[in-house]
């Protein structure tokens, strides 16, 4: 693919027209669009019936060692919001996301309710090629969703490029999950902005590790209340979210990336000692 062929860049001649089809497209109305609710009546009715598809969702790791809870609580949404459809979901990570959170297992994934045959992965290191990547995959409208993972500030990650993977997903009606750690949110196109990190499970029989647990907060949303947090425990049986009982906890583990701990892939809902 030559560069002037890149879905980041406008033909030659065509920026203003460009500039006109994003502004359409990011401010058209949202009326009727198709919802997944997550079973937390506080929160659906905060985001006006629930998570929206065919848009840009953006996960923030609380610290860096919540990279894995990140990546946890995707998975979760990519589970529930597969609704049946059996297509492939495609997780593009960069190699700093893979050394800081640790490598998604199979095993991992069927404990929170998924199929590891229905996700594809790849690692690209090169940020702009990433960007791209995810760019063609939305447009492919081929895909049941799309999940971006880095790690780090990126100079890459601009507006501009934000605006491009917004009109993407919309156009084809694709979710994107963008996965930041290490990272301040900036200004950006995406539905809704998130900070995740992981929590307590209820204790199983035995004292054994419970559902995994997220503290959620909305940091913003394009249209709607923000600033609202919710502590949920993800049901894979009925694939839904329930509100975080108070009771018998299991404590998270003292906090430590895996690289740092020696350890290997962490599974999610899991810390390395």
């Amino acid at each position: 693919m030559r560069v002037g062929d890149s879905p980041l860049c406008a033909p030659k001649g065509s920026n203003g027209l460009f500039r006109v089809e994003v502004r359409q497209a990011l401010h058209s109305p949202q009326r009727g669009s198709r919802r997944w609710a997550c079973g937390v009546a506080s929160l659906d009715t905060a985001l006006a019936g629930g998570v929206v598809y065919g848009r840009v969702h953006e996960l923030y790791a609380a610290q860096d060692e919540d990279a894995a809870a990140v990546a946890g609580f995707a998975l979760a949404l990519l589970v529930a919001m597969a609704d049946g459809e059996g297509r492939t979901a495609l997780w593009l990570r960069s190699r700093r996301a893979v050394r800081q959170a640790g490598v998604v297992q199979a095993n991992g994934w069927m404990d929170l309710g998924g199929r590891p045959e229905d996700c594809l992965f790849a690692m690209i290191a090169d940020a702009k090629e990433l960007l791209k990547a995810a760019v063609d995959a939305l447009r492919s409208g081929a895909l049941g969703a799309v999940v971006v993972e880095m790690h780090g500030n990126l100079s890459e990650l601009d507006l501009t490029a934000s605006r491009r993977l917004a009109l993407a997903a919309e156009k084809s009606g694709t979710t994107l999950f963008l996965l930041r750690s290490g990272a301040e949110p900036v200004p950006s196109a995406a539905e809704t902005r998130w900070q995740v990190a992981a929590a307590p499970s209820r204790a199983l029989p035995a004292n054994a590790p419970g559902a995994p647990v997220f503290v959620i907060e909305l940091l913003r949303q394009r249209s709607g209340p923000s600033g609202l947090s919710w502590q949920l425990e993800w049901n894979r049986d009925r694939r839904i979210f329930t509100e975080a009982a108070s009771g018998d906890l299991v404590s998270v583990p003292r906090r430590g990336s895996p690289a740092a701990a020696g350890a290997g892939p962490v599974r999610f809902g899991q810390r390395a000692a």
